[in-house]
């Protein structure tokens, strides 16, 4: 049967039409949205009596809140690593926050010059590129202690089409920085707020991204460096704050995490603009707990509040690692969600891979599960309990576990391991040979706070979970990258 001419290009332009936008309405687009040293408590949806976070509150309030958002890692650099990796940071030899190579103080550590993401590392960015997807970050990197040098992988060669960057914190303060990369090239002292830079970047990159190819979906992790010290803050959020706190470095830490919201309006506002909302998964969270204001100087200002949970950013009890966590997706998510399911940012690798239909090695271990189940009320389902090893832990118990509602705590050799910022080959004999030890057990359902140590009233359940914990240990200190010793050359 022959076709008329003009019904013939019709389903031919119908064909061509829905060939191409396929991809787009078929495979949602993702924002991962990242602070820097945020609290639980820090955000109003939290409860904060006088932090105001509208846009961040917006989200959960047009998705779902998880009140047991975990991070990877205790501290910023193995957080970053294993939420791009969707494994352990420590088997990326990614052990403590990594420091710049060049800094004087270097030389004087067990090799953590050498500390960066490898380029054979698996990451999300690569994988979503890999299937099709448009890349890009906006932020702090804090994955390679060479930020823009040759020697050591960069952003690009971790999947990002584009990127702009700083190594670690925005210097010399959050105004007017002047240590952003883009693309390796340095763009000198740029005005305004670190917080509305990084938003900005975003947005040039989404609109151009529009303009290019609308079909193609995107994946843009936007890394703020808020409110991080060395903080700085807009006069007039500043000015708000001033009367109800205890003094001007207080003032300005709340009217730090105020201005990160606004500029999460702006990157939400751009989304409504060019009518992506509808069909992108908005994830915020933290890399870690909320910093003290007297473990080193230049801290006057870290006001973050934990909420309920014990301990602050670095320790392995619940407020070095429970971080905020809101995820809005229109249309697949319903609004106005809590849970309190645990949700890690581990699962994020497994969980977008699957949502955008690109492929995970089938010989790559992954520590996260697929969340998908959890936008329903669903528990995830884990083949292996979330669990953090963070050798440079101040509280002395440095191994955790959490498995449902329980939470187990344990020291290496009874506390005799030493603090270890890296592990080298002359101290991962000493860990990988560290028996676990002095066991604490905590039912996070009904005693969120860890006040009440529940392991001599519970000895068959620690039994269980310190067994599981063990073997989970040993598969962890057995294939993790170990740095070599080395002395820094000059």
């Amino acid at each position: 049967m022959k076709l008329p001419l003009s019904l013939l290009a019709f389903f031919l332009s119908a064909f061509v039409t829905f060939a191409t936008a396929a991809p787009a309405t078929s495979r949602p687009n993702f924002i991962v949205i990242v602070a820097d040293d945020l609290g639980w408590g820090d955000i109003s949806a939290n409860g904060h009596p006088h932090i105001r976070t509208p846009h961040i509150d917006r989200l959960a309030t047009e998705g779902i809140r998880f009140t047991s958002c975990y991070s990877t890692a205790p501290v910023c650099s193995p957080s970053r690593v294993g939420l791009l990796t969707g494994r352990n940071p420590n088997r990326a030899g990614i052990y403590e926050w990594i420091a710049n190579a060049s800094a004087d103080w270097i030389a004087k550590e067990r090799s953590r010059h050498l500390v960066h993401m490898r380029r054979d590392e698996v990451t999300l960015p690569r994988l979503l590129q890999r299937a099709g997807y448009a890349t890009a970050m906006s932020g702090k990197w804090h994955c390679n202690s060479r930020f823009n040098d040759p020697a050591q992988p960069q952003p690009g060669d971790a999947g990002f089409d584009h990127w702009f960057a700083t190594q670690n914190n925005a210097a010399p303060s959050h105004l007017n920085p002047i240590n952003f990369v883009r693309n390796g090239q340095p763009v000198g002292r740029l005005e305004g707020y670190s917080c509305q830079i990084v938003a900005n970047e975003a947005i040039t990159w989404l609109d151009q991204q529009q303009r290019e190819d609308p079909s193609k979906p995107f994946f843009l992790y936007v890394a703020f460096h808020e409110p991080h010290e060395p903080v700085a803050s807009p006069p007039d959020l500043v000015a708000r704050h001033r009367p109800h706190t205890a003094n001007a470095d207080q003032a300005e830490y709340f009217a730090n995490v105020e201005n990160m919201d606004r500029a999460i309006g702006q990157l939400l506002d751009t989304l409504d603009r060019l009518q992506l909302a509808e069909n992108t998964l908005v994830l915020f969270t933290s890399d870690n707990g909320p910093e003290a204001t007297f473990r080193y100087p230049g801290t006057s200002r870290s006001y973050g509040s934990p909420g309920p949970l014990r301990g602050m950013k670095l320790w392995t009890t619940e407020a070095g690692s429970r971080v905020p966590g809101v995820l809005r997706w229109p249309g697949h998510v319903q609004a106005g969600q809590v849970t309190d399911e645990p949700f890690s940012a581990l699962d994020l690798l497994p969980t977008f891979c699957a949502l955008a239909q690109a492929d995970i090695p089938t010989d790559l271990p992954l520590d996260g599960a697929d969340f998908r189940p959890s936008l329903n009320g669903q528990p995830i389902e884990r083949a292996r309990p979330l669990f953090w090893v963070y050798f440079n832990a101040p509280n002395d118990q440095r191994v955790a576990l959490r498995d449902g509602p329980w939470k187990l705590l344990a020291k290496l050799d009874h506390g005799k391991v030493p603090m270890l910022d890296n592990i080298t080959t002359a101290t991962a004999p000493r860990v990988r040979q560290a028996k676990l030890t002095d066991f604490s057990l905590y039912n996070l359902a009904s005693d969120l706070g860890e006040t009440r140590d529940l392991s001599q009233q519970e000895p068959e359940r620690v039994k269980a979970l310190s067994q599981k914990l063990d073997t989970l240990y040993r598969d962890l200190t057995a294939t993790m990258h170990i740095w070599p010793d080395e002395p820094l050359v000059p």
